[in-house]
């Protein structure tokens, strides 16, 4: 399970403190106990700066399987979780449906990082050459469904439970009921303004991503919570004043680590975590076709380094 950590003003910690995490939640970075550690892989810094980006941190594949070690062919679905998506003071819905509509073809140099990666190649690749099957850039947006499922109010604390379920309910929405076309879904669950998922935002993290088994097979899936609620340059590490930056930057980095590490972790990993994890500290504003948008800095085995482009 990959989390993203708030980056907090001072003052906002000071008002929220840092709850103690439950089993389904997360340490904080830097001071994570080592069975959560062990447990979770490790966490951004909650203060900016704190932890460097990684200068020399290789992602290895965890595992030599030919199934949810990567997203070959990345499918979105964005799922606008309960009847409080009646109220979206900041512009979330529209702003993740325009970024993700964004995310193909020569104008996205930042997708293309993820092409080096790739599954069915021995546990331990760093380099996958020409061998295994690769991440594929889409030709044509990765947003392939969005559905508000308002008939009824969220839970306003969902547990880590709830919410997969909901991913389950909306792969069954979207007529995802076997194992092939989860290989390449991420059920991304957005929670609306005003709500707690998984103890947000006391609980100290931005988002994380994970994955549940159910009848229609492993289903990846990520916990987005309402980032604006965190206050404008929440979980970025730009300053720009927009109210959406943080959760731009917090979706990239749950749908890079989601793509190449489907089922956590049997995926791509390194010393500090996933493809993420380890680049928590740059972002940057990239115009795309649909409009211009804070992507996350990504870590790239074939520059040996983070960078925000292919």
């Amino acid at each position: 399970m990959r989390i993203r950590p708030f980056s907090f003003t001072a003052r906002a910690l000071a008002v929220l403190g840092l709850a103690a995490l439950g089993a389904t939640s997360f340490a904080t970075a830097g001071q994570a106990s080592a069975a959560t550690a062990a447990a979770h892989h490790g966490v951004k810094p909650i203060h900016q700066g704190i932890r460097p980006l990684a200068s020399s941190n290789t992602l290895k594949v965890g595992s030599s399987a030919t199934q949810g070690v990567v997203s070959p062919t990345p499918k979105v679905y964005l799922v606008f979780w309960g009847s409080q998506w009646s109220s979206d003071p900041a512009g979330v819905a529209p702003d993740m449906q325009n970024m993700f509509k964004g995310l193909y073809g020569s104008k996205d140099t930042w997708g293309t990082i993820l092409s080096q990666y790739c599954e069915g190649v021995a546990k331990g690749t760093s380099n996958c050459g020409t061998k295994g099957t690769h991440i594929v850039h889409p030709t044509s947006t990765p947003l392939v469904g969005t559905w508000f499922d308002n008939a009824a109010a969220a839970p306003s604390s969902a547990t880590a439970a709830q919410l997969a379920a909901e991913a389950v309910k909306a792969a069954a929405h979207f007529g995802n009921t076997t194992q092939a076309p989860n290989l390449n879904a991420q059920y991304v669950i957005v929670s609306a303004t005003g709500t707690h998922p998984d103890g947000f935002p006391s609980s100290g993290f931005c988002a994380w991503h994970d994955y549940t088994a159910s009848s229609y097979g492993n289903l990846a899936y990520t916990n987005l919570p309402y980032v604006p609620d965190t206050g404008v340059d929440g979980c970025t590490t730009l300053t720009d004043g927009r109210a959406l930056s943080g959760i731009e930057s917090t979706e990239t980095h749950e749908y890079a680590e989601t793509v190449t590490d489907t089922w956590p972790s049997i995926g791509w990993n390194g010393g500090g975590g996933e493809i993420g994890d380890e680049c928590e500290n740059m972002d940057a504003f990239v115009a795309l076709s649909t409009g211009s948008f804070d992507l996350q800095g990504l870590w790239s085995n074939s520059a040996a380094k983070c960078v925000t482009h292919g």
